[in-house]
């Protein structure tokens, strides 16, 4: 079949030359000599009129060739030189230009600077960074960095009402600039957290300028299980020995911390830590905190009403005393409270209506609770004296202070804040508080009388501490909770497995 085919094709082709040719006899005939087959007989060669001109028709092309192309190359030069002048990289090769063209390269033009009017870099400043170290003063740091009393007495009047300066404390930082002739040109420190305070001394003038800082209170959640100590529990959840002891000062008046816990008692904190210009610059507060102990719930709130912050509960009282069992830091009781007793100085049987707190002269007294100042002065007996009154029927007495704080009659005072300073004026044998806790201007022993609870917040207040604080807390607090039980449920399921 094969075969077949290639037959037929083979007859179809000669069949299309033999057409060509009887359409095309003429042409043929005139060409028939021509032939370029290796079996064509030899004969002389003869030249023909149409050899001679295809011999002519190539020679003048070669001649052409000659003459166009330099010409040409010569054009396409002058124009791959003029297109490359502004170019300063000949590193590049063109394709289209030989390698023999070389391209030219224009310097840039560098304009000239007048000396007169280039102005020198300011010099680098050398700022020597001081911490301050357990009881060291700001004199210390002075002496230390080869300054005099009186470079101290400029810096703190310079800084005007900054109070940094009187009340240094360990870790605060200073940086001072002292030239090589130890006189000071400079003073930076913390004016506050939110903002650095520089101080520099020109030409005799000091001049204070301020920046402000980014600070930022980035919080996190810690939850605990105690299973040996508070301590314990809490440094496994993350928390710092001083964010526990701030959670300890939350729950003081609900949670006896050294004889009520026991194991399985268990905490969930939310707490913040405070950054300025992305560094750590201290602990932050509890915003938020859920304690169970020995099965009872405790919960407390960071809430600021008005101008006071403090921790309430999710019913909204307040998470402290109404008032202060002991208004001092005391070494001991030097007198209780008695009907009768012999008094030290007079040398008769006389009732002491108060209690004798011993401690050393300049000791902080602070306000057993919220009040107002009624009585600032001299009192016979009592020495230097104040009375607050706390509400219609509680007033609380506080004599022989050395001194007295900044305050006034009619003053309002936040409990805890210091009305004046232990000492032994008036009938007194040595440095000691008498402090008295009144009833409708009867005294009562300060030990055991009971205390009234702190008022909750108004119903106003109360509906906005519950909307703002305690709804968005108390999810976390609980997520946190739902979280540890399914963790706990897995845990059992894998060991009972």
């Amino acid at each position: 079949m094969g075969d077949v085919n290639r037959g037929a094709h083979s007859a179809r082709k000669q069949a299309i030359r033999r057409k060509a040719q009887r359409r095309h006899s003429h042409f043929y005939d005139s060409r028939a000599h021509w032939s370029f087959s290796r079996n064509a007989s030899a004969e002389p060669l003869s030249w023909s009129r149409e050899r001679w001109i295809l011999a002519g028709t190539a020679f003048f092309l070669v001649i052409l060739s000659a003459l166009v192309i330099p010409a040409w190359a010569g054009a396409m030069r002058k124009e791959t030189v003029a297109t490359a002048l502004p170019r300063v990289n000949t590193d590049i090769p063109r394709p289209d230009v030989q390698s023999n063209v070389a391209l030219a390269v224009v310097p840039l033009a560098v304009p000239r600077l007048d000396p007169a009017s280039v102005k020198p870099l300011p010099p680098v400043e050398t700022w020597n960074t001081v911490q301050v170290q357990p009881g060291q003063t700001l004199a210390d740091i002075f002496v230390a960095q080869g300054l005099s009393m009186t470079d101290l007495q400029r810096v703190i009047d310079a800084a005007g009402g900054t109070k940094v300066f009187h009340q240094i404390k360990p870790g605060q930082e200073f940086q001072f600039l002292v030239n090589a002739d130890h006189t000071l040109e400079g003073v930076r420190f913390d004016q506050d957290e939110t903002s650095v305070a520089t101080l520099r001394f020109t030409s005799g003038k000091a001049e204070l300028t301020t920046q402000k800082r980014d600070v930022q209170r980035r919080e996190h959640i810690a939850h605990g299980l105690i299973d040996s100590s508070l301590f314990g529990a809490a440094s496994k959840a993350g928390m710092s020995n001083a964010m526990v002891l701030k959670l300890a000062e939350v729950f003081k008046f609900d949670i006896d911390f050294v004889q009520d816990l026991r194991v399985g008692d268990n905490f969930t904190v939310v707490y913040d830590d405070v950054y300025s210009d992305g560094a750590f610059m201290r602990e932050g507060d509890i915003v938020a905190a859920e304690f169970i102990n020995q099965g009872k719930r405790y919960t407390a709130y960071r809430y600021k009403n008005g101008d006071k912050v403090g921790y309430y509960s999710e019913e909204g009282r307040p998470l402290q005393g109404s008032f202060l069992r002991i208004p001092v830091d005391f070494t001991r009781i030097s007198s209780q409270f008695s009907a009768g007793r012999m008094h030290p100085i007079l040398g008769k049987m006389r009732a002491h209506k108060g209690v004798d707190y011993a401690a050393p002269s300049g000791t902080p007294i602070h306000a057993a609770g919220d009040g107002v100042v009624k009585f600032r002065g001299w009192m016979n007996g009592y020495g230097n004296f104040v009375v607050i009154q706390h509400n219609a029927s509680i007033s609380t007495a506080y004599g022989h202070m050395s001194r007295f704080a900044n305050l006034r009659v009619g003053q309002r005072v936040s409990q805890g804040s210091t009305i004046g300073y232990v000492g032994m004026t008036g009938l007194a044998t040595g440095p000691h508080l008498h402090y008295e806790f009144r009833v409708n201007n009867a005294q009562r022993d300060p030990q055991t009388v009971t205390l009234p609870k702190p008022e909750p917040l108004p119903a106003a207040q109360l509906a906005k501490f519950k909307k703002e604080i305690v709804g968005p807390q108390l999810a976390r607090l609980n997520q946190v909770d739902n979280n540890t039980k399914l963790a706990r449920n897995e845990t059992a399921k894998n060991d009972g497995g």
